[in-house]
């Protein structure tokens, strides 16, 4: 409607019509998919409990320890996941019940679900940013190589914000016992599919075998025989996981669709040339325009929902954003960084809304409570990812990924 408006009822009926035909015949669009498949299968075969098994071998007898295993298990299944709701969701059925039996207080059990659960759009693969490439035509791999070293950075910064919490109230998350060597060894033997699935999809794109496309695909039937080799499931689970991927898929597919028309009518427009002009007229330091930005993210997080918050800004702001010479990969995970927050921040906090159908006895409020030293390690890292930029560009630019 907005393109027929400015333009003509043939130019809008016509740019609709080669937009949904091209997404839906675009080679590279199998790669969400395939990855949603290899998420689910991993979700099903219930990998999760070994990572959290084996983190809490090293830090359980620490306080706040399993809040820390939570963190670090919710790291890796985010690392084969790629969805933050679902990382979230299945934690909380493997840690949150260990917590609140080892008197965890409410609070920061939950919290450190649900900022935990975060990691999974933000250490790759990650299907945000698909589609962040697709829209913005940004290397798929770069984008998947950006986001490693700033997920580390994520991880150790929550860690840091559970022992905060644990050391203004020891209470909170008391310690553990300990687990010998032997007992640490053998729950590092139960993750080496984990690893051995990572390694072999991000290996493999990075050490040039294959496109992040192919990886998709081996990493998705690679999961379907880590699945398979543990005969834990039957026909009908299978058959429910390929229901759910083609669901899901659907989904991702129609705002996919729909953000693509926005951009055209984006393009249509003088609104990103319009912007720019008034940064420039105003000689706005570029940085700050950065921090505006975000800042803008950050309000809309309160009130959408990460993928809608794409489909409505990056159209128009990744114009902007590469007219003022800044990386379009660097931005990328900036964009998918302040979308954790919003996975956290209220109102509309997905992630602690997944929770709250696991514990219905703790309310909306305390999670947020017990979420405040996690959103503030959230935005002390956002400032340290937009002041120093290697952080985020280090990795791709050392694979020589970046163009």
């Amino acid at each position: 409607a907005a393109i027929w408006l400015t333009q003509s009822f043939n130019v809008a009926v016509s740019s609709t019509t080669q937009t949904v035909f091209e997404t839906g015949a675009l080679y590279t669009l199998s790669v969400i998919p395939l990855f949603t498949l290899m998420g689910n299968l991993v979700t099903r075969a219930g990998l999760s409990k070994e990572l959290y098994a084996a983190a809490y071998g090293f830090f359980g007898h620490r306080p706040g320890g399993l809040a820390t295993s939570t963190i670090l298990a919710c790291a890796g299944f985010g690392a084969i996941c790629g969805s933050s709701l679902a990382t979230a969701a299945t934690m909380a059925r493997v840690a949150l019940p260990e917590m609140e039996a080892r008197g965890y207080k409410p609070g920061l059990a939950t919290a450190s679900i649900a900022a935990g659960g975060t990691l999974g759009i933000l250490i790759p693969p990650s299907v945000i940013m698909v589609l962040y490439g697709l829209m913005t035509d940004t290397s798929i791999a770069a984008l998947f190589a950006a986001g490693v070293i700033p997920g580390l950075v994520a991880t150790a910064f929550y860690i840091g914000a559970v022992r905060w919490t644990t050391w203004r109230d020891p209470s909170s998350g008391p310690a553990g016992e300990r687990i010998g060597w032997s007992g640490r060894i053998a729950a590092l033997r139960e993750v080496w599919r984990v690893v051995l699935l990572f390694v072999v999809v991000l290996g493999g794109i990075y050490g040039g075998l294959f496109t992040p496309t192919e990886a998709a695909g081996i990493g998705a039937f690679g999961a379907f025989v880590i699945a398979l080799a543990r005969r834990d499931m039957s026909f009908s689970d299978y058959v429910d996981i390929l229901i759910d991927s083609a669901r899901t898929s659907a989904m991702i597919f129609a705002v996919l669709t729909g953000a693509l028309i926005f951009a055209n009518y984006v393009n249509f427009t003088s609104m990103s040339s319009d912007l720019s002009g008034i940064v420039e007229s105003y000689r706005i330091h570029p940085l700050a325009v950065i921090f505006v930005m975000v800042a803008i993210y950050v309000v809309l997080g309160c009130l959408l929902e990460s993928i809608s918050m794409i489909v409505l800004t990056v159209p128009v702001f990744y114009p902007i954003v590469q007219s003022l010479g800044f990386d379009l990969v660097w931005f990328g995970i900036l964009v998918v960084v302040v979308t954790e927050i919003s996975l956290i921040t209220p109102p509309v906090g997905m992630n602690v809304f997944v929770l709250r159908a696991f514990t219905p006895h703790v309310s909306t409020g305390v999670i947020f409570r017990g979420l405040t030293p996690f959103i503030v390690a959230d935005f002390v890292r956002i400032t340290l990812l937009i002041l120093v930029p290697a952080i985020t560009l280090i990795l791709p630019q050392w694979l020589k990924l970046l163009r």
